[in-house]
This record gives structure tokens, C-alpha cells and sequence, in this order.
């Protein structure tokens, strides 16, 4: 196993006082028992609804801003986003009521959250997801009605607390290792935590923010209580290891594969114990990592932001697809499965590649779903910037991103009803995302002066 620590950055960035500014704020967005429970199909097929809370789920909210252009953060301590029409409405809610020009809203994806599905029919939408974009919406106002010069820092760290769980034998067959608590080692895996940390002119910290790639799926279908799983246990470490008093947010990576080494523990064989465990071990090396940032003011401070859609087809016949769902799982599967193609067969996928540029210099990415960590790796080797950051499930959700060779291969996530995005989808997406950097970076020439006019 690698060291604990085997990388260790300390880099300054950031925002000056007439430049870059931030607010933050977080919000209880616990729904109450009785509700059908996110990420294993059998607790929605035997009808197992939560039936209280292990600790609570939250909303965290930053908003930066330079000048006029207002960014906001939302990360969700849920198993995925909320569908695209509730995203919608709290985009135009938040840009009318607090100005804000670009929301990003990405889960952490536990599967000990409410179940949320793609759409609703009218008037069906859960009370509770209502109670939650509003409580959202106002705490991206209380975070804007705090904004204040801040100074910015990127460091990154190591730590092991999981595994790709995709093993490819040697007759290239696909076996699923399902848990790995005598940690044998597999591959790919990124061991990476990226830690950006945002402190006020003094230098106290204001947020920080870890992103790390592996499943939160400590807790198993036997669970009906609701838990950040360990990224809960992470961010309260962390923000009582400096007082109690920053923002800490988790940025779930590309862990379309990972899974943490003790993944569905049941709750008699300790699975409290073992979230703890994994959430300690990632909170240790990113207070070490938050420790050893030096921030500063960046004289030239700015924000770049900018959403594409990358339309692809759907990987399977859509007919085929949705009556082999049926056929395997019946009519419930839906209740945990998207079902994009109930109403009329759908020629195309639209999927939002979301970016955002912090003074030319850290990148993010985020993707709409569960891309495998293959891509996060491309991501960091291939952007041309010095510090970068990627998200998984991000402003949307069409289930797993495969690399080409893992679509080739097959196993769960790779080959099965799970991914239903064409292959190579995943490819397109981060060619996007690494195009829109390039041009935010004024690096893609324009045609050249000789060309221009000619028909």
C-alpha cells in the first residue's frame, strides 16, 4: 500500500479584496422516515422504506464572485442530484433572487440517502425535495449576504481507503469484487485528495474543500437509516480539526469503479465502526494537506464558467432496453432505474459537461453521472492548468460513464442495464471539457487572417 502520504503540494492562489470573494452557508436537508431509500434495487423491490437517522444530511453552499459574475457550489449529501427540471427551476430561482451567473450542484452520492427519480408527474414531486430546493435557495442567499475578500490555496495529498472493484482476469472476463477487507490490491485506482482551501484576508479558514473518488456504500441494503456515509465522518472531522468554524465540502470524483475496502458492511458486523474508520482515514490526510496549504492573494483574480451539452445516442435499442428492465426486474425497477424511455423512444442523450475556471489556473470538471476513474486520472494528466479538480454527478445523472476499454470488457457499470450512454461518451465529455479550458485560456487561435472571408 502507498504511504498515507506520498504527494504533498502547497501552492498559492487566490482572490486580492477588490477581486475575488466568497460566502458560505449550510443547510439540514434530512427528509423524514418513511421513504424509499437510495442505490440498492432490493430495498425498493421488498418495499423497505427508511426508518430514521444515523447523522444528518446537509447541504453546503459557496458562492465566489469577481466583480459582477457569481459562482455557486452546491454539494448534496444525497446519492445523486435532483432531476433536470428542480435543477432548472432552482438555477433561475438563484440567478433572480441572488444574481448568481453559474450553479453547479454535485452529490456525494451515499447510498443511505432518499430515493430520487429523473421526473415526476405534475403535482407528484416529493414534499420533501420541495422543502429541500427551498431550504437550498436560501442558503445560496445567506452565503451571498456574506461574501468577503478571500485568499485562495490548492495542495494535494494520497491516502488508500479503497479499490476498484472491477477485476479483469486474464481470459478477459470481468469479475465484481464486491468488498475488499483484506485490501487486496487492483487497478486502475487514484489515490488522490485535492484539497482547496479558501481562507478570509486574515487567513483564517473559510472552506475546504476535498475531492477523493470512492463509492460511499459502507453502509449496505440492510441499512434503512438515512448517513452521509463516511464523507459526513470526513467533513466534521476536518472542520473541528480548525475550530469548528469552516465549511468543509466533499467533491465526490470519478468512482464510477472504486468502492471503499469495507463497502456494504452489514450493520451487525460493524459497518458504524467501519464508516468511521474510512472517514477518519481521508479526514486525517486532508487536514494534513489543509495544514501545509500557504494562501495569498492573486492580483489578477478571475471566474470562468461554461456548460456544454454533449448530445450521444443511447448505447442500447431503447425498446429493447426498457422491455429487457422489465423483464428482469418488473415494474419496480423503474422506481429506482431512470426511465428515459417510458414515453417515446429516444434518439439521443443530452449531457451537460459542466466547467469552471478559477484565475486560469484550477480547473474543474464535472460530469452528470458515475464516469470511471480512468477519466479523472486523463483529466489532471491532460488539463493545462496546474491544478485540477473533478466531479462526479454534477448538474444531472445518466448512471455509469465507462471507459472505451471497460465498455469492452464488460462487468457491472461497464456492460449492463447500469450504463445505457453510447460508448465512449465519457471520452467525448472530458474532450469537451478539456476544449472549453483551452479556449477560456485564449490558447485555441482564430482562423487566420488570410482565411477569413473565404467562401
Amino acid at each position: 500500500m502507498l504511504a498515507a502520504s506520498v504527494l504533498m503540494l502547497a501552492v498559492a492562489l487566490g482572490g486580492k479584496s477588490a477581486g475575488m470573494e466568497a460566502g458560505v452557508a449550510r443547510v439540514d436537508i434530512t427528509p423524514p422516515p418513511g421513504l424509499p431509500m437510495y442505490g440498492y434495487f432490493p430495498r425498493i423491490k421488498n418495499h423497505q422504506l427508511s426508518t430514521g437517522t444515523l447523522d444528518l444530511l446537509y447541504a453546503r453552499v459557496l458562492v465566489l464572485a469577481v466583480g459582477e459574475k457569481r459562482v455557486a457550489l452546491v454539494a448534496l449529501d444525497l446519492g445523486r442530484t435532483f432531476g433536470k427540471s428542480l435543477l432548472d427551476e432552482l438555477e433561475q430561482r438563484a440567478r433572480m433572487q441572488n444574481g448568481i451567473s453559474f450553479l453547479v450542484v454535485t452529490a456525494s452520492h451515499t447510498h443511505a440517502g432518499p430515493n430520487i427519480l429523473d421526473e415526476y408527474a405534475p403535482g407528484e414531486t416529493p414534499a420533501w425535495e420541495t422543502r429541500a430546493l427551498r431550504a437550498i435557495e436560501s442558503a445560496i442567499g445567506e452565503a451571498c449576504q456574506q461574501l468577503k475578500p478571500v485568499r485562495l490555496g490548492v495542495g494535494y495529498g494520497s491516502v488508500e481507503i479503497g479499490y476498484n472493484r472491477r477485476v479483469v482476469n486474464p481470459d478477459g472476463t470481468v469479475t465484481m469484487l464486491w468488498s475488499n477487507p483484506t485490501k487486496r490490491p487492483t487497478a486502475p485506482l487514484d489515490p488522490t485528495v485535492g484539497v482547496l482551501r479558501i481562507d478570509t484576508a486574515d487567513g483564517s479558514p473559510l472552506a475546504i474543500l476535498i475531492n477523493y473518488a470512492c463509492h460511499p456504500v459502507i453502509f449496505g441494503e440492510d441499512n434503512l437509516s438515512y448517513s452521509a456515509d463516511f464523507p459526513g465522518v470526513t467533513t466534521e472531522l476536518v472542520r473541528q480539526a480548525f475550530g469548528g468554524k469552516p465549511l468543509c465540502m466533499f467533491l465526490q470524483g470519478a468512482d464510477g469503479d472504486i468502492d471503499p475496502y469495507y463497502a456494504s458492511t452489514p450493520l451487525a458486523e460493524g459497518a458504524v465502526k467501519w464508516r468511521d474508520w474510512t472517514g477518519e482515514q481521508l479526514a486525517l490526510e486532508a487536514i494534513k494537506v489543509s495544514r501545509g496549504i500557504q494562501t495569498r492573494i492573486e492580483p489578477e483574480a478571475s471566474l470562468q464558467s461554461l456548460e456544454d451539452l454533449v448530445r450521444v445516442r443511447p448505447r442500447w435499442d431503447p425498446k429493447k432496453f426498457r422491455d429487457g428492465l422489465l423483464a428482469a426486474f418488473g415494474p419496480k425497477v423503474f422506481e429506482d432505474h431512470a426511465d428515459l424511455f417510458a414515453q417515446k423512444p429516444l434518439s439521443e442523450l443530452e449531457l451537460p459537461v459542466t466547467v469552471l475556471l478559477i484565475d486560469k489556473q484550477i480547473a474543474f470538471v464535472g460530469m452528470p453521472g458515475e464516469p470511471f476513474v480512468d477519466f479523472q486520472a486523463a483529466w489532471r494528466a491532460r488539463c493545462p492548468v496546474p491544478y485540477t479538480f473533478f466531479l462526479g454527478y454534477t448538474n444531472g445523472y445518466f448512471d455509469y460513464f465507462p471507459t472505451l476499454r471497460a465498455a469492452s470488457e464488460g462487468g457491472y457499470g461497464a456492460g449492463d442495464s447500469n450504463t445505457y450512454v453510447a460508448v465512449g461518451a465519457g471520452e467525448r465529455m472530458l474532450d469537451k471539457a478539456l476544449e472549453n479550458v483551452y479556449e477560456m485560456l485564449g490558447k485555441m487561435p482564430d482562423l487566420p487572417e488570410d482565411l477569413r472571408g473565404v467562401k
